[in-house]
């Protein structure tokens, strides 16, 4: 069984993710910042919560964490190098090493460039990419504490999955990251398209995530960039736009 993806909407426009093996197997929750939205979300799930993931450590991404493993009595798992900035980690861990959660495991990417300890996590039974504010629909992080250099290593490293991955982010930017997109890409034909789609989600209040690997190749102009120097003009352009 494969690991399934679903967004939970908290605060203006952040996005916690539900991550469960199978239908209705071990859950895991990414990035919990509000408390009540997402309680009901389990709630609705059965009520048993079995592992917290974080990303980094930005107040909007872990806010909540304390009440919820207060009240559902999980782990906390996140980057053993940033564990002085999160919230205690009941599992630390390294680039490379992985978390259970019931049959599948999730591979901890190192993606500093938003933050310096920032981390992906990647199920590849179900594909599923947890990746916070490194990689956004049509977008990218800003680079509070790394560099252009730092970004285009870690997007480097998200382009390499494979194509059907579901990109799962932290926030609903993709509209404003269209214009963007548009604004420096305007003859993209699949771009072009894809802003049609994204247009016709917000219309009717859906999610435009996840959003997969390949379209994001074909659309992104951050991961389209040839180098650390081209992505660093993009993101310098895109703060100022």
């Amino acid at each position: 069984m494969a690991v399934h993806a679903t967004p939970v909407p908290i605060l203006k426009d952040n996005y916690a993710w539900l991550l469960q093996d199978g239908d209705a197997g071990a859950l895991a929750l990414v990035d919990p910042a509000e408390a009540e939205p997402l309680i009901a979300a389990i709630e609705a799930r059965g009520g048993r919560l079995d592992l917290i993931l974080l990303t980094h450590h930005h107040a909007d991404h872990v806010a909540a964490t304390e009440p919820l493993r207060a009240r559902y009595g999980c782990p906390v798992a996140g980057a053993r190098f940033d564990a002085s900035r999160l919230p205690t980690l009941d599992i630390a861990l390294d680039e490379g090493e992985t978390v259970a959660l019931g049959a599948a495991r999730g591979r901890v990417i190192a993606t500093p460039g938003h933050t310096r300890g920032h981390i992906a996590w990647f199920f590849a039974d179900g594909a599923v990419l947890a990746c916070g504010d490194t990689l956004f629909s049509l977008g990218c992080g800003r680079l509070f504490e790394g560099t252009a250099e730092d970004m285009f290593a870690s997007l480097a490293k998200l382009k390499a999955l494979p194509d059907e991955t579901l990109v799962c982010c932290g926030h609903e930017y993709t509209l404003s990251n269209a214009r963007f997109a548009r604004a420096v890409d305007p003859d993209n034909p699949a771009l072009l398209d894809r802003i049609n789609e994204i247009e016709r989600l917000r219309a009717a209040g859906l999610p435009t995530v996840p959003t997969t690997l390949a379209e994001e190749r074909a659309t992104n102009p951050f991961l389209r960039a040839a180098d650390a120097k081209a992505l660093g003009a993009l993101r310098a352009r895109k703060d100022n736009f």
